[in-house]
């Protein structure tokens, strides 16, 4: 029979882990600690305490091993349901109303525009989400964000290694309403755990994500900021996106260079070129459908053109919002009523697929 640490493995060995921290979370450090592997990745370590018992749990909270969307009671008769996106209550084109929200966001700022709403509405007493890892550029870390400058703090995309949440245990021990922003494995992650745990439905008020096309994985960053004249071993800072649509990706060197390059000179000009961990290949929710809101670019054929790539102030940025529950709905009426976003068009699934291709192939 295997043991505890070969079953926990198993989950590595076959790709299936994306490093989000839950089973460390609810393992406990002495039975579970996340790490950063030598090839850079974040990774479960088991202890010598570890038991049968608690990797039964972790099989059954792991995205990687169980992965399902809405609650049933979320997807009602209210939903409208499509074969590409999902069961949503509306979708639409939309943009923060503040100008540097919208400015500072990844595209048109709408997942910091709502945190910020929630927060200054009173409706949560703190964000959850990911923040750039000071000590690993190429990282994220988990933050909780109690102002509009917190949250501006981890504004931009994330397209590296994060371990959202690797403490929900001592954040949900704090009993307070808040509202969760992740990667669609974030938020499947914390939907299974709510099975287990009836105080993540009690205090998270709000689970919302970007809709992901996966991250690349630290060998290939590595190789591609050398190939920029940036060595991984000096770099001290990275901006993937963010400060215009779709904003460059900045990489700051220890002697102070700093190199920008443009969305398609990083990225490519097509998904050929991307390097994604295997869990990310065969990925069956990019387009986050256990989430409340999730949030595309709205490029149509999936990428900004040359000249918007290159010249990122000549389109100040929106995005496409697919809400998929009652109360995300409520939300999102609530930010339009109140400034806090701009909705700039009714829309629809096949606007979605116009605009993200690659996730309808």
């Amino acid at each position: 029979m295997p043991t505890p640490a070969e079953r926990l493995n198993r989950i590595c060995e076959e790709g299936l882990c994306i490093g989000c921290g839950l089973c460390q979370a609810v393992a406990g450090p002495d039975k579970i600690e996340v790490v950063v592997t030598p090839e850079g990745a974040l990774r479960p370590l088991a202890g010598e305490a570890l038991d049968h018992e608690t990797v039964d749990l972790i099989y059954a909270l792991c995205p990687g091993t169980h992965l399902e969307g809405l609650p049933a009671r979320e997807d009602d008769e209210s939903s409208i349901e499509d074969l590409v996106w999902g069961p949503h209550r509306s979708v639409a084109k939309a943009h923060a109303g503040d100008p540097e929200v919208r400015f500072l966001g990844a595209a048109g700022g709408v997942l910091t525009a709502l945190a910020i709403h929630l927060l200054e509405s009173g409706a949560v007493d703190f964000v959850l989400h990911a923040a750039p890892a000071k000590d690993m550029p190429s990282f994220g870390v988990r933050q909780i964000s109690r102002s509009r400058t917190d949250v501006l703090a981890g504004a931009g995309s994330r397209y590296g290694p994060t371990a959202t949440l690797i403490d929900i245990d001592t954040v949900l021990a704090l009993g307070q309403p808040f509202a969760f922003i992740g990667t669609p494995c974030d938020i499947t992650a914390l939907r299974n755990l709510a099975r287990h745990d009836l105080r993540v439905d009690a205090l998270c008020r709000m689970m919302m994500t970007p809709v992901c096309g996966g991250f690349m994985e630290t060998p290939a960053l590595a190789r591609k900021t050398e190939s920029f004249g940036v060595p991984f071993d000096r770099l001290t800072a990275l901006s993937y996106r963010g400060r215009g649509c779709p904003g460059p990706t900045r990489m700051e060197r220890d002697d102070g260079l700093a190199v920008e390059k443009s969305y398609l000179d990083f990225w490519g000009e097509d998904d050929s070129a991307w390097s994604l961990p295997w869990r990310c290949k065969i990925c069956a929710d990019g387009i986050g459908e256990a989430a409340d809101i999730a949030v595309s670019d709205v490029w149509p054929g999936g990428a900004p053109t040359r000249e918007e790539a290159e010249n990122h102030t000549l389109d100040p940025g929106s995005n496409g919002v697919v809400v998929r529950t009652a109360r995300g709905q409520a939300l999102f009426d609530a930010a339009v009523a109140a400034g806090a976003l701009v909705q700039e068009a009714d829309c629809s699934a096949e606007d979605m697929s116009l605009w993200q291709p690659h996730q309808v192939r």
